[in-house]
């Protein structure tokens, strides 16, 4: 189980808030990506973004190559 996931959930206050704040159709998809153990690549930065750093992309996705991401964005901005 990731517990990054539980983690960003608790900074939210709750499944249904974290959904509310992602623009997401429900819970259930917060529910999908806790039992997956990593949350889709488009959403991380966004979540990473409204956690002030609390939580970050790697921790959130393990598959995705985030130091190499970082590094290719254009000056002054930023995935996260």
């Amino acid at each position: 189980m990731n517990t990054a996931i539980s983690r960003a959930v608790e900074h939210f206050g709750s499944m249904a808030e974290m959904a509310r704040r992602l623009e997401l159709s429900s819970y259930t998809v917060i529910q999908q990506w806790k039992l997956a153990g990593r949350v889709p690549p488009e959403h991380c930065p966004k979540i990473e973004r409204m956690l002030d750093g609390a939580v970050r992309c790697e921790e959130l996705n393990d598959r995705v190559d985030w130091a190499y991401v970082r590094s290719t964005q254009p000056a002054g901005q930023t995935s996260a």
